[in-house]
């Protein structure tokens, strides 16, 4: 290793004893910013101090790539979390959208699962599912750990007795009365209202004695956990007792998992992509197929800050490797508009040239008002591009519109009057997707800017 090398391993290692010994993420960086590795740890003095060992120790504990990885390592830096599960959400959704080199596993498409209470059946269903419905379910989670929430979802079905079957089961169906319920009935662990043993109201009450449960603290279920526990210890019936612990302790587990607000997955309550982007064609009066979809959102506190994102969507999916984040640079104090143009205008000048693909539909975050911006900004490189004759005219073909949060009313491109879909409509779903994805990339890059300077990936 170089001197200069020592030199900055050095700096590194007493920068990481600076470091916190609670939770969070951790990000290796080459000099000129490039994450090459987001990681998590309990610790992060002790788990980033690990990396930096001699080079024999390193390459016989953690394997020649990891160790090729730290000489490529120019610094280091971290952001905090309040907890561990904090850290594994946010590792997850950070290595997804950033895709650093380094990173194997969490790269894919798999999500973390819910615990979904279809709340509009007439005997609500309880599920751990990745694929949640958008409407008439009421949802905990994510959570961290889907073998844990398998597990939990069966001591509470032996406590409260909902059912997790997949029947269709109506109130009025007459038949009920003479249909054989499955085992659960017969080891008490159901109160089968597919054979009519409970009303309708009394499992009702039941559901919402369970999601009451889920969101308190679950104190009085805990105390008799373990009064029984206790009990059975002192009656010497050790391996009831043992149960009895094993259930508390996965019932405190039900705290080890994020917020539907806070940990967005937008990509769980995703429309079919090929029927989404039909009827977006034909919304759009478009005479192509709309196959690229590019979203552009702004975010910043009270003009602090502002930065903007765009995320972009290949025949219905993420395109990760397109996501780009834009630091705002010509515009100062709150003008959501100009930030706007600004993203468009350093978005599109590439396109302009000839060195990039225009997309099939830009869709912006907001109303009318944000839609006009783009719009104004998009016509001036349009114009320079036909001018130059660079562009073969395909130019001509993109399309914009725009979808407002309150109302998800849907602006097009020289229309006045926004379009209401029904909330089923796979279009307005796809919509949505692209939007959700657009603030989350924007608010996320902005949250990590205000907190530390560690991504500047243009």
């Amino acid at each position: 290793m170089s001197n200069e090398k020592n030199e900055n391993f050095e700096k590194m290692r007493k920068k990481i004893k600076t470091f916190p010994t609670g939770p969070g993420l951790y990000f290796m960086k080459t000099a000129n910013d490039k994450v090459l590795y987001i990681g998590k740890a309990k610790n992060l003095r002790s788990r980033v101090g690990s990396y930096f060992q001699a080079g024999g120790e390193l390459a016989a504990s953690r394997g020649p790539k990891i160790l090729e990885m730290i000489s490529k390592t120019e610094t280091v830096d971290f952001i905090e979390m309040e907890s561990e599960v904090d850290a594994i959400l946010k590792e997850a959704r950070l290595i997804k959208d950033i895709q650093p080199p380094y990173n194997t596993d969490l790269v894919d498409d798999k999500t973390f699962p819910y615990l979904e209470v279809k709340t509009r059946q007439d005997f609500p269903g309880v599920y751990l599912t990745r694929k949640p419905q958008a409407k008439g379910s009421r949802l905990f989670g994510p959570f961290t750990n889907a073998k844990e929430l398998r597990q939990v979802l069966v001591i509470l079905q032996k406590i409260f007795k909902f059912r997790t079957c997949k029947l269709e089961i109506k109130d009025q169906d007459p038949k009920r009365r003479f249909f054989r319920p499955c085992i659960l009935y017969s080891i008490n662990q159901c109160r089968a209202p597919c054979a009519e043993k409970i009303t309708k109201e009394n499992y009702k009450e039941i559901i919402r004695d369970l999601v009451k449960f889920l969101k308190s603290k679950r104190s009085a279920v805990l105390r008799q956990l373990k009064k029984q526990m206790a009990e059975t210890a002192e009656a010497r019936e050790f391996e009831k007792a043992a149960m009895f612990r094993d259930r508390i302790r996965l019932i405190e587990r039900l705290d080890r998992r994020g917020s539907l607000a806070e940990d967005v997955q937008p990509e769980v309550f995703a429309a079919e992509p090929a029927e989404a982007l039909e009827q977006l064609q034909k919304l759009l009066k478009s005479t192509q197929p709309i196959r690229i979809i590019e979203g552009i959102d702004i975010a910043h506190i009270a003009g602090e800050g502002a930065v903007g994102s765009l995320v972009k969507f290949i025949d219905g999916r993420p395109f990760k490797n397109g996501y780009r984040r834009f630091k705002i640079k010509s515009v100062k104090g709150i003008d959501d508009y100009a930030m706007i143009s600004e993203v468009v205008r350093r978005r599109y000048k590439y396109a302009a040239k000839g060195e990039e693909l225009w997309p099939d539909l830009i869709l912006i975050d907001g109303g009318l008002g944000q839609l006009h911006a783009a719009e104004d900004a998009f016509n001036e490189i349009k114009k320079k591009a036909l001018s130059e004759k660079i562009d073969d005219k395909s130019v001509l073909n993109v399309k914009l519109a725009s979808i407002a949060k309150r109302e998800e009313e849907i602006y097009l491109q020289g229309q006045k009057k926004p379009l209401k879909l029904s909330a089923n409509s796979p279009a307005r779903k796809l919509l949505q997707y692209v939007r959700d994805e657009a603030h989350r990339f924007a608010q996320h890059y902005h949250h990590i800017l205000r907190t530390k300077k560690l991504l500047n990936k243009k």
